[in-house]
């Protein structure tokens, strides 16, 4: 029987309403003979508040003790999803970072993931029991709670996944996939069906809130497609693997008020691509202090502020057009 690993961010948990869509999702999956192990984050912005609210004890916070605090925002998702689907009739149990055999280094805050004894798993699945484990936390050697860092519930389903030898990975979120572009940017974003794990890497490095770096990383490593989907819409999304379909550019990405990265699998090779990009900038006369060419990505530093105007002339250029 195929296992598969979902995770579900805090938009997509962050009420009751929405949990209800969630367990659905879930109840359909397993309907189908799935194995189902969900990872979740903390409700909607439940770990901006405990933050605001340890500042409000203490400016000067401990590490371990922040992380003791933050790791209950997941706990609390996963009880209620687990009450919700036990209610509607579906066997489910939630389980901790630390009862699902994650363990990690002693680096609080941003601690890395050493190994995950998946036995409490298995053993759960086994029952047929949905797993509902909480994302972000693992524990240390000392036994003490350790956090991934923010964004770490992505790294956490990826890394149960490699460790089950699960079929899929996918990320739910408010947005169903990666576009060329931020489609809150640009009217002209286009979704796209593919990615490699190199193209993604790239893209969350220059600032692409799609996932978490690491968890691509452990995605390449061990070979787990990681699939990009909405909560809210039964879309197709975005599939990221190592699976490369051809040498074309794929996504566009502000990062900062000046600078602009394209991104694409063997970019380095296409000058037309390259010319296209340096034939708008002395166009609307843009004053570079870097332009840097590698594998997969064109990047460029400007002097000043660039407006959104250049970033939707580069995108029309070098996806609506050349990419037809």
């Amino acid at each position: 029987m195929d296992t598969i690993v979902l995770k579900f961010g805090g938009s997509s948990v962050a009420d009751n309403e929405k949990l209800k869509l969630v367990a659905e999702r879930i109840i359909g999956l397993y309907k189908k003979g799935h194995n189902i192990v969900v990872v979740v984050s903390a409700q909607g912005k439940t770990t901006d508040k405990l933050i605001s609210e340890a500042k409000e004890l203490s400016k000067d916070t401990e590490d371990r003790e922040m992380d003791a605090l933050l790791s209950t925002g997941e706990q609390m998702s996963t009880a209620k999803l687990s009450i919700l689907l036990n209610q509607m009739g579906y066997k489910a149990i939630s389980l901790t970072g630390w009862q699902a055999g994650i363990y990690t280094n002693n680096t609080n805050q941003n601690a890395i993931i050493k190994c995950i004894d998946t036995a409490r798993i298995r053993k759960e699945l086994e029952n047929r029991k949905i797993v509902i484990i909480a994302g972000f936390q693992g524990m240390n050697e000392n036994m003490d709670i350790t956090t991934l860092g923010r964004g770490g519930s992505d790294t956490t389903a990826v890394a149960i996944a490699a460790a089950l030898g699960a079929k899929n990975c996918y990320i739910f979120s408010d947005v169903d996939g990666v576009y060329t572009t931020d489609p809150n940017r640009l009217e002209g974003a286009k979704k796209l069906s593919a990615l490699s794990y190199e193209e993604m890497l790239t893209l969350s490095s220059e600032g692409a809130k799609v996932l978490h770096n690491r968890c691509v990383e452990i995605g390449e490593k061990f070979k787990v497609p990681i699939i990009t989907k909405s909560t809210f819409n039964n879309k197709p999304g975005t599939v990221i693997s190592d699976i490369i379909e051809e040498n074309t550019i794929k996504s566009i990405v502000k990062k900062d008020i000046s600078r602009i990265s394209i991104v694409g699998n063997g970019i380095i090779r296409n000058f037309q691509n390259i010319k296209l990009v340096l034939d708008i900038i002395e166009k609307n006369k843009l004053e570079m202090l870097d332009f840097e060419v590698s594998e997969c990505k064109i990047s460029i530093s400007f002097k000043n502020q660039v407006s959104d105007k250049i970033l939707d002339e580069i995108h029309l250029k070098l996806i609506n057009e050349v990419n037809i």
